[in-house]
């Protein structure tokens, strides 16, 4: 598989998302796409190079956007008002349905997408504390509770009705603050990884039914730093606590990578061939504020921002787990999502 890429990365601080070509292993800037006030979280339909973005303001919303894969120009199409701003976006059904969690709404909402890309009003609304993420199968939807230490369970209808599975959550470590989330290639796996105790959690998964059952944590973050447990409303890094943000996958579910903002690091975890956390793991650092990163779609490199950084960093990931910085390529202001679209 080849690493050729559109890579989109959303910077709040300008109100903007910049479009890079991802060539080898260096970025080369395309074009910046302003008028998106705090944009933060968005989904791309590759199919049909459409591109939802959650904007903030009042009220918030979220736009759909069409991308131009030649320019990197992203050209706004149509835009729905929500009840708060999303923190989290994701697609399903072959792009028929938007899913998105509002960590200030403490919500979780689905939308229907129709053929041209427009948003409906919202077909399923279900409501936790500080919902964080939310993960979409063909017929199942995990919803993730920062605030209550949980992750919500549905069956997810064509018509985007969520119907609670039995039972209807399933418990990460109390304190442990679960933010983001992701499914293992052959479905028998949840990761999740932990704002405040800085863990990646396991959740075995039945694919019929759709359950979770907790596994196993291991620690992702820096251990030989000093950082302390964190707690919902704390101020990280004037206590020199845990702040983790982000997970992915490798394309062959080897490995397992998090982001730790307070020590600006990435964390990987190899995975072993049943998805069980296998150890050691490595830390590497890695631009300031690491709230969003990604991969390449050959899985051989990563491609990170950070909230305190106005770069864009290109690494390759060694065969121990270590990263190797190759390129640095300007960005705006706040950088924390960054998603990377195949080529070929």
């Amino acid at each position: 598989m080849s690493n050729a890429a559109i890579v989109l990365v959303t910077n709040p601080g300008d109100s903007a998302i910049s479009t890079y070509r991802l060539t080898g292993e260096t970025l080369e800037p395309l074009a910046v796409t302003g008028g998106l006030p705090g944009t933060g979280t968005f989904a791309v339909d590759e199919a049909r190079d459409l591109v939802y973005a959650a904007v903030k303001g009042e009220p918030s919303g979220i736009w759909t956007l069409a991308l131009d894969r030649a320019s990197g120009v992203l050209t706004p199409l149509s835009r729905i008002d929500v009840e708060a701003s999303m923190a989290y976006l994701t697609l399903a059904a072959g792009g028929r349905l938007l899913l998105g969690a509002s960590y200030g709404g403490h919500c979780g909402a689905v939308w229907p997408v129709d053929e041209t890309g427009r948003l409906g009003d919202p077909v399923a609304r279900v409501s936790f504390p500080n919902a964080h993420s939310v993960l979409a199968t063909d017929r199942h939807a995990y919803f993730v509770s920062l605030g209550a230490d949980f992750v919500a369970q549905y069956e997810l209808g064509t018509d985007g009705s969520l119907t609670p599975l039995d039972p209807p959550t399933v418990a990460a470590p109390e304190g442990s603050g679960p933010r983001h989330i992701v499914l293992s290639p052959d479905g028998t796996n949840v990761y999740v990884c932990t704002e405040f105790s800085g863990e990646a959690i396991r959740y075995s998964r039945d694919p019929e039914s759709g359950l979770l059952t907790f596994a196993e944590s291991v620690a992702a973050h820096d251990t030989t730093r000093g950082l302390g447990h964190s707690v919902i409303g704390a101020k990280p890094l004037e206590h020199h606590y845990i702040w983790g943000a982000d997970l992915h996958l490798t394309p062959d579910g080897r490995r397992l990578l998090c982001s730790e903002r307070t020590e600006s690091t990435l964390v990987t975890i190899e995975v072993g061939t049943d998805g069980r956390l296998l150890g050691p793991t490595v830390v590497s650092d890695t631009e300031q504020q690491p709230r969003g990163f990604t991969l390449s779609p050959d899985g051989d490199l990563v491609i990170a921002t950070g909230e305190k950084s106005t770069h864009v960093a290109v690494s390759r990931i060694e065969d121990d787990g270590t990263l190797t910085l190759l390129d640095r390529t300007p960005t705006g202001a706040g950088a924390n999502w960054v998603r990377a679209i195949p080529l070929d």
